[in-house]
């Protein structure tokens, strides 16, 4: 176990062996094959057909890459595909980014290009099979959204239900990539835990951890980081000012990094010292929260009921009700995927039923303000018999990885 008592005074040298200890545990993780991503359009085009649409438009992002492969990153420029119910697959994008488009293409299709000084609005209305009824992807920009339309002049139907429709569950390779990603951040967390200091900053922390995620093989580094010390840790995603690390501050790190696309999520809460009775206390109430939110969730039942139970969990030890302070103020958990934060969502008011291939993180934070905030955050994904942890959750405040 990383023993954060021992690591007072360490730091600098200590951090660069850590990082040498870290092994490439993401290499021979392979990418989702090409042939998946033919049956994802085919089960898309099925949803299409069922519906009534004719073509449905992937904007650059997520979508685009869950149906077709094709990682770009959305902007002002127009990037993306349009689908058609009948076979068809069409790329779309600036003639400049010809070679660079081509070269990311998982999927071989036709690639619609416009010049700078043309409507690339008006050339995707001109698409073969564009001219029915069109379904745009729900993460368009209203503006892009406004534009396609105008130059479409048919009929149009939001198409969320039909793209996200398979996204909520994921086969064995997506899991088999999640799996991968959760390990490498978990013992990334477990070298941060080993190089803290007294008086070391959260950006060092911070800039620690980014080279432990290339170091374990995730080329991007940390996806995203937060790590906050003593009273900060009350504020969920952070402060403006963040203080330096003190003698018996709560430690709250919540980080992710990214294998093919497809995201951790994983927050760890501990005590740099000696855990007082009240941080006993309350990491023990966080620590039951978590257990009741997982051993509730059952398939069939609803994604507000997984919820619902770690809020009883916390209003039986003194916190809450609901979203008052001290307690839980904020949903139980998301799910995850090639988004960090996806539905459907472990919230009151999500009536989703569970189902297999659902993956949730599993984060019913507790804060106490003026104090510090507690918030173990590991993931699960649905089975027909139950859910299944991804990663153990933290054993205890004094063992936290086990």
């Amino acid at each position: 176990m990383p023993d954060v008592k021992m690591t007072r005074g360490v730091g600098g040298s200590t951090a660069k062996a850590e990082l040498a200890k870290l092994s490439d545990r993401l290499g021979h993780c392979q990418p989702v094959p090409v042939e998946r991503f033919s049956e994802r359009l085919d089960g898309l085009r099925a949803r299409m057909k069922a519906a009534g649409i004719d073509a449905v438009w992937l904007n650059a992002g997520t979508n685009l890459t869950y149906y077709t492969g094709l990682r770009w990153r959305a902007s002002e420029r127009l990037v993306g595909a349009l689908v058609t119910a009948d076979g068809g697959l069409t790329y779309l994008g600036p003639a400049f980014e010809t070679g660079t488009l081509e070269a990311f293409m998982t999927l071989t299709a036709p690639l619609a290009v416009w010049e700078e000084h043309e409507s690339p609005y008006d050339l995707l209305a001109g698409l073969d099979g564009a001219a029915g009824r069109l379904g745009l992807d729900p993460t368009t920009p209203l503006v892009t959204a406004h534009a396609i339309l105008a130059a479409h002049r048919g009929e149009s139907a939001d198409a969320s239900d039909l793209i996200l429709a398979a996204r909520r569950t994921k086969d064995a390779e997506e899991i088999a990539l999640m799996q991968a990603t959760k390990d490498a951040t978990l013992e990334v967390h477990a070298a941060a835990a080993r190089i803290l200091r007294a008086g070391m900053t959260t950006g060092e922390v911070t800039e620690f951890i980014h080279a432990a995620h290339k170091a374990v093989g995730a080329p991007g580094g940390s996806t995203f980081c937060i790590v906050l010390f003593g009273p900060d840790t009350a504020f969920p995603h952070g402060v403006a000012n963040p203080k330096t690390l003190d003698e018996g501050d709560m430690v709250l790190i919540d980080t992710g990094c990214a294998i093919h696309g497809y995201q951790s999520d994983i927050t760890r809460s501990y005590v740099f010292g000696e855990p007082t009775d009240r941080q006993r206390e309350v990491w023990e109430a966080e620590k039951a929260c978590q257990l009741a939110a997982f051993q509730a969730a059952r398939p069939g039942i609803a994604c507000s009921a997984v919820d619902a139970a770690a809020r009883t969990e916390a209003e039986r030890r003194g916190f809450g009700p609901g979203y008052t302070l001290p307690g839980i103020p904020h949903r139980t958990g998301h799910g995850i995927g090639l988004d960090i934060h996806e539905g459907p969502y472990l919230v009151g008011g999500d009536d989703t039923p569970l189902e297999a291939g659902m993956c949730f993180s599993n984060e019913p934070m507790i804060c106490v303000p003026g104090e510090f905030g507690i918030r173990l955050e590991d993931h699960f994904y649905m089975t027909g018999t139950g859910p299944r942890w991804f990663t153990e959750p933290s054993k205890s405040i004094d063992d936290p990885f086990g």
